[in-house]
C-alpha cells in the first residue's frame, strides 16, 4: 500500500485553489467558490482555542460507591469489574475537577499518568454495557469503535486521530468538553501482532504504534487533510474573522477504555505457568479453567500474545469480567432496567398490547439462551425468536395484553391459536392479571430495597404507599425505574406548586398533609389528572368555605387532609362549624 503524503494547507489562497480544483473535477465548472474581494486583514494568526476558564468538571463529585450502588441497577454479577472501573474512572475525572478547581496557579506533576483501562471477558459479559452506563452517568462525551476497522496513519483504512474528531462531534463541537470525554475501543485483542505475518502489519502493530501518543498526550487537528469539508470550513472562518485559527483537542484528561475477549491469551497465560513447575520438586498445576487463567495475566503474557511493550505500558489498569451462568442469565432479566425485556414490551406497546412476562417463562428464556454460549447477547436473540410469531399475528387482532408464561414458551402453536380464535378469553385475561400483580410486587420490594438510594438521589421520602405508586407507573410505562422515580418527585413538586398558585392567585395559604399529597399523586397516576384540573378542584371545592371564615375570623392557613379532599362538604360544615361557633 502506497503512504499518502500529509501536507498542510495553512494559506487561504492555496485552500481556495485545492477546492475550486476539487469542485470544478466533480461537478465540471457547474459549481464555484465566491470570495469577498478584500479579506479582513489581522494583527496576527491565532494558534488555538482560548484556554481561559476551562471548568467543564468543576461540579463532578460521583465517589467510587456511589457509582457501583448505579451500575448495579443494571449489571448483574462482575463485581470486582464493576469496583475496579468505577473506582478508576471516579478518581479520573474527580482529579481534573480538582486541577480545574485549583486554577493555573496550583504546582504541577512532571508527566501525565493516565488510568487508561484494558478490560478481558468473554462475549456478552457486559463490557460495552458497563463504560456506556458510566458516561451515561458521569455525563461525558463517549465514544465506541471497533479496533479492526482502523489501520497505520497513512494507509487505507480508518484513523484512530477520527475518534477524537468524533469526541468532538459527541460534544456538540464543545472541544473543552471533548477533551474530558471517553474512548472505548472493542476487539482490540484483534490488532495483536500475528506470528505468521512476515513484514509490517498496519492494521495490527501499525494502529499500536498510532495509539501511543493519543493514550498518553498529544495535539490532534481537528482539519481533516485533503477533506474538501474541513478546508471549506477552515476558508469560511477566514472570511468570517480574519483568523486562521487552528482547532486542537489535547488528549491528556481523555481515557481511554480497550476490551477484547482474548480468547487465545488464556494458551500463552498456560504455557508460561507450565515452565516455572518444570524441574525438581515441582508440583503440577491443577487444570484451571480459561478465566481462571486470565485473572493470572502478566505484561509478559501480553507482549507474547503480539502487544508491543510501550503499548500495554499505557494500560495500567486491567478488569476480568467473568462469564455469566444460566442463573446470571435468569437475574439479567429480572432486573427491572435490563434493555431486552424493556425493548420487547416496547415493540408490543408499539401496537397498542401490553405484555407482562412471568417467573418461570423468564427462566425458560434464561436456559436456552446460555445453550446458545453468547452470553446476555444470546437472551436477545432467544426473545426475538421466542416471541416472534406472537409479535407478527397479535396486531392483527382486537389484542390488548398477554402474559408470556414458561407454558405459553414451550407450547406457542396452540397457544397463539387460542389466543386469537377468542377460545378462553377469560383465561387469559386471568393469567395477564396476576402476572401483573406479580410482577407489580417485585418492582415494590426492589425499591423498597433500594428506597435510600432512590430518595437521596431525588430527594424524595419513598413510603409504602409511594414505592407502590413508583411500581405502578414503571409497570404501566415503558422506563426505567429511576425515570419512575423521577416521574413521581415531579407530581409531588406539582403537588406543592398548587399550594404556591392558591397562595398567589387567592391570597390563601392551604397546606397539604402527607396523605393529602400521596392522595392527590394517586389522581396524577391512576386516573391521569392534570395540573390545572387538580388547581381548579381546588377552588371549586374550597373558595367559598375558606374565604368565609377568613373573612368572620381573620384566619388564613388551612390544612387539607386525604379525608377533605374525598369529603369536602363534610370537612368545610366541620370547619366552618369549629370556626364560626
Amino acid at each position: 500500500m502506497k503512504k499518502i503524503q500529509n501536507t498542510d494547507f495553512q494559506d487561504p489562497k492555496k485552500i481556495e485553489k485545492e477546492l475550486g480544483e476539487f469542485l470544478n473535477k466533480k461537478f465540471g465548472g457547474n459549481v464555484r467558490i465566491i470570495t469577498p474581494s478584500a479579506l479582513p486583514k489581522t494583527e496576527a494568526a491565532s494558534v488555538g482555542p482560548d484556554s481561559e476558564g476551562r471548568k467543564i468538571l468543576t461540579d463532578f463529585n460521583i465517589k467510587p460507591k456511589e457509582l457501583i450502588s448505579y451500575l448495579d441497577q443494571y449489571v448483574v454479577r462482575q463485581t470486582k469489574a464493576k469496583s475496579v472501573l468505577a473506582t478508576k474512572i471516579c478518581t479520573h475525572f474527580n482529579r481534573i475537577r480538582h486541577a480545574q478547581t485549583a486554577g493555573s496557579d496550583s504546582p504541577k506533576i512532571t508527566g501525565n499518568i493516565k488510568s487508561n483501562i484494558l478490560m478481558f471477558g468473554p462475549t456478552g459479559t457486559g463490557k460495552t454495557y458497563l463504560i456506556k452506563l458510566i458516561a451515561k452517568k458521569i455525563g461525558v462525551p463517549f465514544v465506541k469503535a471497533d479496533a479492526t476497522k482502523f489501520s497505520e496513519t497513512g494507509y487505507v483504512g480508518g484513523d484512530v486521530e477520527d475518534l477524537i474528531r468524533d469526541l468532538v462531534k459527541e460534544a456538540n463541537d464543545d472541544i473543552d468538553l471533548a477533551e474530558c470525554g471517553i474512548i472505548y475501543i472493542d476487539e482490540i485483542d484483534k490488532i495483536a501482532a500475528s506470528p505468521n505475518v512476515i513484514g509490517a502489519q498496519v492494521s495490527r502493530t501499525g494502529v499500536q504504534r498510532a495509539l501511543l501518543k493519543p493514550m498518553e498526550e498529544t495535539e490532534v487537528d481537528l482539519k481533516v487533510p485533503h477533506d474538501p469539508v474541513s478546508m471549506m470550513q477552515e476558508l469560511e472562518a477566514f472570511q468570517r474573522t480574519g483568523k486562521r485559527n487552528r482547532r486542537r483537542v489535547n488528549t491528556a484528561n481523555i481515557l481511554f477504555i480497550l476490551s477484547g475477549a482474548f480468547s487465545p491469551l488464556s494458551d500463552v497465560v498456560k504455557k508460561r505457568l507450565s515452565k516455572q513447575n518444570i524441574g525438581f520438586g515441582s508440583k503440577l498445576a491443577n487444570a484451571q479453567s480459561d478465566i481462571d487463567l486470565l485473572k493470572q495475566t502478566k505484561t509478559e503474557d501480553l507482549v507474547e500474545f503480539g502487544f508491543e511493550s510501550e503499548f500495554i505500558g499505557r494500560v495500567p489498569v486491567r478488569c476480568i469480567l467473568d462469564p455469566l451462568s444460566e442463573k446470571d442469565l435468569y437475574h439479567v432479566l429480572r432486573m427491572p432496567n435490563n434493555p431486552v425485556i424493556l425493548s420487547k414490551r416496547l415493540d408490543f406497546d408499539a401496537y397498542g398490547i401490553k405484555i407482562v412476562f412471568t417467573d418461570n417463562a423468564l427462566k425458560l428464556l434464561a436456559k436456552r439462551a446460555h445453550k446458545e454460549n453468547t452470553g446476555a447477547r444470546g437472551l436477545v436473540s432467544v426473545v426475538e425468536e421466542a416471541l416472534l410469531d406472537f409479535e407478527e399475528t397479535l396486531p392483527s387482532h382486537h389484542i390488548n395484553q398477554l402474559a408470556i408464561s414458561a407454558d405459553l414458551l414451550k407450547h406457542p402453536e396452540a397457544s397463539l391459536e387460542s389466543i386469537v380464535m377468542d377460545e378462553t378469553p377469560e383465561k387469559w385475561n386471568t393469567l395477564y392479571e396476576k402476572a401483573f400483580l406479580a410482577y407489580k410486587e417485585y418492582i415494590c420490594e426492589y425499591i423498597k430495597e433500594n428506597w435510600k438510594t432512590f430518595s437521596i438521589r431525588y430527594g424524595l421520602t419513598l413510603s409504602q404507599i409511594r414505592c407502590n405508586m413508583v411500581a405502578l407507573y414503571f409497570c404501566n410505562n415503558i422506563m426505567e425505574i429511576e425515570d419512575a422515580v423521577k416521574k413521581i418527585k415531579q407530581f409531588h413538586d406539582s403537588v406543592k406548586e398548587i399550594e404556591v398558585e392558591v397562595s398567589k392567585s387567592y391570597n390563601l395559604n392551604i397546606v397539604f398533609e402527607e396523605d393529602a399529597i400521596d392522595f392527590l399523586i394517586e389522581q396524577f397516576v391512576n386516573h391521569h389528572a392534570t395540573h390545572e384540573e387538580i388547581l381548579s378542584k381546588i377552588y371549586e371545592n374550597y373558595y367559598d368555605g375558606f374565604n368565609l371564615v377568613r373573612e368572620k375570623t381573620g384566619k388564613n392557613r388551612f390544612f387539607l387532609s386525604k379525608h377533605a379532599l374525598i369529603d369536602h362538604e363534610t370537612y368545610l360544615n366541620d370547619l366552618i362549624k369549629k370556626e364560626l361557633t
